[in-house]
């Protein structure tokens, strides 16, 4: 795990030229003065990557540092059938979508193949943020309102209008607060939410939340144009939601007019394991699904998935162009991917390994009372730490802590949650048996020794 023999003598002085041109010191010392203060670095010591491979990164000094947060590199750092797809393509054409190419209908092909009926018509962007942002779009186009019910501490996207339904951000340092058509709902969060795990109809009586929004609204003439959610709640906590929770707060949507819309963006293809999607394991199909991250494995590629009579709408007569969304680059890189996802197994991969996973780390929960929750699915994970299990104090400075422990010993962690003190694991779905059981064992003797 080391990796101390990647980069010595001349191969690390010529991976430092082609790669950074500067040292660590120098790097960290232009970007301060070049680079937005409000774009945050990782880490108390940040580290200069130069290499990825698999599930692991590796500095400029040869060291390799076991990736269990990158949920972007979905099926490993530099997959070499992904990366000889780019190439080959860059290498013959690049350019946008104005003219026809069979690249974007093999890709549009095999991507609604992986998804249920209706869901049957394919926007590609650039990014998670451009594919919620589009669905936005599509939503008020359709219903022709612009009420947005959102889960607290949501994160969609970095636009305007994604910023105004994301509680993670509007809540936050320097948030301006909700507008005026955001309404937003209690994290349906079992273990510290306002009902907890053994209560029966958990989901109902969160989902009960979106009926009597709804209802409000009407009694103001107004409708939803939507509903989002992630399928598992990500930057609210690594939270999986209730069994019937998407279902029942779909219904009252629907009813009134407006549309269903689930992000992907972190949790789709394959990463829960016992399905392609996360939205499944709700037993829903959504209106509109978008797609971001892995989709691309690292390269810039999302999507967003609707229906024909939502997609009909939205050609309302101004044309939708996006320059490099679903250029033959990018859709070669996308086909590779779900071809590298069912050739190597890697949803079963990511159930059994995940599944694995927690369970191990439910055995950690044993032994150290900072751990309060062991959940998710798959290889989306999360685990809570608070200072007591009754009162549920969350123990934000100590979760840092163990992450910083955690890097210094070559393991990349991180936050999340509204109190910061959830330890979110969701690495490349390539992570194997003996890295869960070096990540448990390193992490063992970190909070034995705290």
């Amino acid at each position: 795990m080391e990796g101390t023999d990647f980069l010595q003598g001349s191969d690390l002085n010529e991976a430092e030229g082609k790669v950074t041109g500067r040292n660590h010191a120098r790097i960290l010392s232009a970007r301060k003065d070049l680079i937005g203060k409000s774009l945050s670095l990782s880490y108390r010591e940040p580290l200069l990557i130069v290499r990825g491979e698999g599930q692991y990164l590796y500095d400029e000094r040869g060291r390799a540092y076991l990736d269990c947060v990158n949920n972007v590199c979905h099926v490993g750092h530099c997959h070499p059938r992904v990366v000889e797809a780019a190439s080959r393509q860059m290498a013959q054409l690049n350019t946008n979508t104005r003219y026809l190419h069979p690249n974007i209908i093999d890709f549009a092909e095999r991507l609604t193949s992986c998804l249920p009926a209706p869901l049957e018509v394919c926007f590609f962007v650039n990014s998670g943020s451009e594919a919620n942002d589009l669905a936005l779009r599509l939503a008020r186009t359709f219903t022709g309102e612009r009420d947005v019910f959102v889960i607290d501490h949501a994160y969609h996207g970095h636009t305007g209008d994604l910023i105004e339904i994301s509680p993670y951000k509007y809540n936050g340092p320097g948030g301006p607060g909700p507008s005026v058509f955001t309404h937003q709902l209690s994290i349906p969060d079992g273990y510290r939410g306002r009902y907890r795990w053994g209560e029966p109809e958990l989901g109902l009586l969160y989902a009960r939340e979106v009926g009597e929004k709804t209802a409000k609204l009407a009694a103001d003439g107004r409708r939803p144009a939507c509903f989002i959610a992630e399928s598992i709640v990500g930057c609210g906590g690594q939270v999986v939601l209730p069994s019937g929770y998407l279902a029942a707060a779909f219904e009252p949507v629907r009813q009134s007019g407006g549309v269903c819309i689930v992000d992907e963006v972190q949790v789709g293809f394959g990463r829960v394991g016992s399905h392609f999607w996360g939205f499944e394991t709700q037993a829903v199909v959504p209106d509109i699904v978008t797609m971001g991250k892995p989709i691309g494995n690292g390269h810039p590629l999302a999507a967003v998935v609707t229906t024909r009579e939502i997609a009909d709408a939205f050609a309302n007569g101004m044309e939708y162009f996006n320059t490099f969304g679903g250029n033959p680059v990018s859709c070669a890189v996308g086909l590779a991917v779900l071809e590298v996802l069912e050739m190597e197994g890697l949803q079963q991969h990511a159930f059994e390994v995940g599944e694995h996973f927690k369970k191990e780390l439910g055995e950690l929960q044993k032994r150290h009372s900072l751990i309060g929750d062991v959940r998710g699915l798959g290889l989306f994970l999360g685990v809570e730490l608070v200072r007591n299990r009754e009162s549920l104090e969350p123990a934000g400075p100590e979760t840092g802590q163990v992450v910083e422990l955690m890097k210094e010993r070559g393991i990349l962690l991180s936050t999340d949650g509204p109190y910061h003190n959830v330890i979110k694991i969701k690495p490349p779905l390539v992570f194997s048996r003996d890295d869960v059981a070096s990540v448990v064992e390193n992490l063992d003797e970190v909070l034995g020794r705290m």
